[in-house]
């Protein structure tokens, strides 16, 4: 029996704010070009990456 579009949004969702959390938990530690790949990433993972990107200060310079 399929899944209906609304499961499959929450499962995305919970995913997403996994990988955010992850990110979260190593970007103390991160050098500067693992948080550059971080941004990138976070910007591909989510709609909101950019806010996030900007609210971690990832390319700042």
């Amino acid at each position: 029996m399929p899944s209906n579009e609304r499961r499959k949004e929450i499962k995305r969702r919970r995913h997403r704010r996994k990988k955010v959390l992850q990110f979260a938990k190593k970007l103390p530690q991160a050098t500067v070009s693992e948080r550059a790949a971080m941004a990138e990433k976070l910007r591909n993972l989510t709609p909101g990456g950019e806010t996030i990107v900007e609210a971690w200060e990832l390319e700042k310079r």
